[in-house]
């Protein structure tokens, strides 16, 4: 008799843990996009043109052109809004922390918390060195290393037939 399930080595508080981790994360980056896909004329171009650090004239060069501003401006929306999907609904979420620890690595470079720069302007929770970029990079980290999707989410569906595939071809 065949059995529908997936074995884990996690406990259920611990399953429990990075389902919420990773349903909280895929809203806020949800959210995120939606707000800009239904803001009317929003841009990145001042977030841009403000940037401070090392990267600075990297990100004030994007804001400077306006067809790279525009395919900046739609990968962020939808980066934001098909990432955030497919954490809250756990699909493709291994691939998806990726892309969201590269984009939230361009928030944090554009607006680095570094006591030196004196910043004030579009940094929320700077605790030097520390925001929350940072820290939501280190929790997609976590889902990387810790994976959840596979038991709670859609991938749950994807690694079952998988694995059914397997146990009907045995080698």
């Amino acid at each position: 008799m065949k059995h529908n399930t997936i074995k884990s080595d996690y406990s259920n508080w611990q399953i429990s843990a990075l389902t919420i981790l990773r349903v909280l994360i895929g809203w806020h980056f949800l959210y995120e996009g939606l707000v800009k896909i239904y803001t009317p004329g929003w841009t990145a171009k001042n977030y841009l043109l403000n940037s401070v650090g090392p990267f600075s004239s990297f990100f004030k060069s994007i804001a400077q052109s306006d067809q790279i501003l525009n395919i900046a401006d739609t990968l962020n929306e939808w980066g934001l809004i098909l990432i955030g999907l497919s954490l809250f609904v756990g699909l493709f979420c291994r691939l998806s922390s990726f892309f969201g620890m590269a984009l939230l690595a361009f928030y944090y470079l554009s607006y680095p918390p570094f006591a030196d720069l004196g910043v004030e302007a579009y940094v929320e929770g700077n605790y030097w060195i520390v925001n929350r970029n940072l820290i939501e990079i280190a929790a997609l980290l976590i889902l990387v290393v810790f994976p959840s999707s596979h038991i709670t989410g859609l991938d749950r569906f994807i690694f079952l037939n998988k694995k059914n595939k397997s146990d009907n071809n045995p080698s």
